[in-house]
């Protein structure tokens, strides 16, 4: 049965499918290149789902010999390459706004355009609000970095409306321009955002959150063992991989040692549900 995360991942892709022929036809109605740019970010929008979606499928995949594993980290790949097309996305949008700024078109029918570009932002809205709420239950990197993006999406798309309500109002058919290189700005922050997000649980960032609770843990059964040490952390997509060195009492054997072990390996598994502790046991006096 194809899961939740599963099935919101594809209506991401289809909303946004329908998002972008929205603004297009917005674009079209008034001549707007700051329209046109929020268009050319919806098709950003349609890659980044779609590889998502691949995303989200492949790190559900059951570990094998290739991949002992698992597959989680196609999470942050995804993100990381989301990230890079932002960046050339702006860059697109800022080159095309730079020439309109010094030959401006004469924008029509512009009420009706901000229309149906509000129409298309109030369904990125929904669309971001159902990914963020699901990224946050199923704990997935790859959900939360889409719905950041079409949030993003809404609000540059409102500033975008705003200005050409200004522009309609008063005449000034730069705003147009400058509005479409304001977008490319907050885009290429997005990006930059994105791909150091992503960079770090590819560097195995450590997982201070997780360390800290994994210490309390411990420290509620202090009188079971002699001391604790090497806590080391790394995220994998939605999944933390935790280790430890743990120092037992001489007298207590190697059965006694390992169902305490595995006493706190559930304690922390109830806790936290995404973490998975490994404890290596060594008699007091081997440190590093």
């Amino acid at each position: 049965m194809m899961s939740t995360k599963k099935k919101i991942a594809i209506i991401a892709v289809a909303g946004g499918v329908l998002i972008f022929l929205v603004k297009v036809a917005a674009y079209f109605i008034s001549g707007s290149i700051a329209l046109l740019s929020d268009a050319m970010e919806s098709i950003v929008n349609i890659v980044a789902s779609v590889m998502m979606l691949y995303a989200v499928n492949l790190s559900s995949s059951p570990a094998d010999r290739a991949h002992q594993y698992g597959h989680e980290k196609v999470e942050n790949i995804s993100s990381l390459i989301e990230g890079v097309l932002i960046a050339v996305a702006a860059v697109m949008i800022f080159s095309k706004a730079l020439m309109r700024l010094w030959s401006p078109v004469e924008l029509t029918h512009i009420d009706l355009a901000i229309a149906v570009s509000l129409a298309a932002t109030a369904l990125n809205g929904v669309l971001s609000w159902g990914l963020l709420r699901e990224s946050r239950r199923s704990g997935s990197l790859a959900l939360e970095g889409d719905a950041k993006h079409i949030l993003s999406d809404v609000l540059s798309s409102l500033a975008v409306v705003a200005g050409l309500f200004v522009a309609r109002r008063t005449g000034w058919l730069f705003l147009d321009s400058a509005l479409a290189m304001g977008v490319s700005i907050v885009l290429l922050k997005m990006a930059f955002d994105l791909v150091i997000k992503s960079s770090r649980g590819l560097m195995d960032e450590s997982c201070p959150e997780e360390e800290l609770k994994i210490v309390a843990i411990l420290q509620g059964h202090h009188r079971q063992f002699v001391d604790f040490h090497n806590v080391r952390t790394r995220r994998c997509g939605n999944t933390v991989y935790a280790e430890l060195h743990l120092s037992m009492r001489r007298k207590q054997t190697v059965e006694e040692s390992h169902g305490f072990t595995e006493h706190i390996e559930d304690d922390v598994r109830k806790e936290m549900p995404h973490v998975r502790l490994n404890i290596h046991v060594e008699p007091p006096e081997r440190r590093p």
